[in-house]
């Protein structure tokens, strides 16, 4: 997500640049041929370039509204994750005594379940977040030029998650985490299954032992809702047919706009003989600046398709789940020392 203070004209012309040209250059050829060989017959009335103007102004908003829908959704259930684990954190830790327990069990024994179940929790963030920066087929904004060019990368692509998980889990649950296809659901199985041998133990009483179940399923259920916006793409016949629709716009105008510039130029001659010479040369910016606008709108609507891809407008699931993490490890009482640093916002894009 780009959290500097203002998106800058001069930062969405760089970001476009690359397509900017190529509308000067079909621009410039059209001038050019016109101007040159005469064409002034050859020409496409305003009338239905007025229609498809319309449709696709109407299709380019329709994918806006649907995107943004979806992005505004990922950041609700990533929302609900935050409130969810701070619960879960808080739960854990006035919930698990040995009031019930048979033999009393030692503060320190109690302390190691708490820090056990804390970090387990930590470990499914991590997971599901890995789960979330996973290529899918469809998701191609993240090879453009102008988000290559950048050099920075969500953290999930700079280390591996076997590496992330090791200090939040056992050797033995490691490697059973890591024998599972769905590695996050396998830790909220693994999280439950403690849950109840610590009933059975008597250190988690058994009304308590329902709370903590009810969040558990929570979680499942926040997990799924963001699975299914990383599994299931936008639809292609909305967002495919929109890009054929805008580019066959932007090659089109140039046969209506050029003439209606040369028969504006006809008529300033009258007066001003060299203006009204040159006057189609203004086609040039009035038609870059108009396919600059569609291009863009279709663009960033194209950008927030997947906001979980690893681009600098999409949901910061990186930094909410290390964010998360700091919570729960300051109030288990660690050091800022002990705790790593939040992901720094590189060029101002947080991730």
């Amino acid at each position: 997500m780009y959290i500097g203070k203002v998106y800058r004209i001069t930062d969405m012309v760089r970001w476009t640049r690359f397509e900017t040209f190529w509308f000067i250059v079909i621009i410039g050829l059209w001038v050019a041929i016109y101007y040159f060989l005469d064409l002034s017959w050859f020409r496409i009335p305003w009338t239905p370039m007025a229609l498809i103007g319309t449709a696709v102004a109407f299709v380019i908003g329709f994918q806006n509204n649907a995107v943004y829908g979806r992005i505004w959704e990922a950041r609700k259930i990533w929302g609900g994750i935050v409130n969810t684990s701070r619960t879960f954190g808080v739960f854990v830790q006035d919930m698990l005594s040995d009031e019930h327990t048979k033999e009393s069990v030692s503060k320190e024994t109690i302390r190691k379940e708490i820090k056990a179940l804390t970090y387990r929790h930590i470990a499914w963030l991590t997971a599901l977040r890995y789960a979330m920066r996973n290529k899918q087929r469809w998701e191609t904004t993240s090879n453009h030029r102008t988000n290559t060019e950048w050099g920075i990368k969500p953290p999930e692509q700079l280390s591996s998650l076997e590496e992330e998980l090791k200090p939040y889990l056992s050797q033995s649950d490691l490697e059973e985490v890591m024998s599972k296809n769905n590695r996050q659901t396998a830790l909220l199985y693994s999280q439950s299954h403690h849950l109840r041998k610590l009933k059975e133990q008597g250190m988690i009483w058994e009304f308590s032992f329902l709370e903590l179940e009810n969040l558990i399923k929570e979680l499942f259920t926040l997990q799924g809702q963001t699975e299914r916006i990383k599994n299931f793409p936008y639809p292609r016949q909305y967002a495919s047919l929109n890009h054929y629709f805008m580019w066959l716009l932007l090659l089109l105008l140039p046969m209506a706009l050029v003439p209606q510039f040369m028969d504006i130029g006809n008529e300033i001659s009258a007066i001003y003989p060299t203006w009204g010479a040159h006057f189609i040369w203004f086609t040039i910016p009035i038609y870059t600046a108009v396919a600059w606008m569609f291009h863009t709108m279709e663009r960033i609507g194209r950008t927030g398709e997947n906001p979980f891809e690893g681009t600098s407008n999409d949901v910061p699931i990186s930094t909410i789940s290390r964010g998360i993490e700091i919570d729960l490890r300051q109030n288990l009482g660690e050091g800022i020392s002990e705790i790593p640093p939040q992901f720094p916002a590189d060029l101002g894009v947080q991730f």
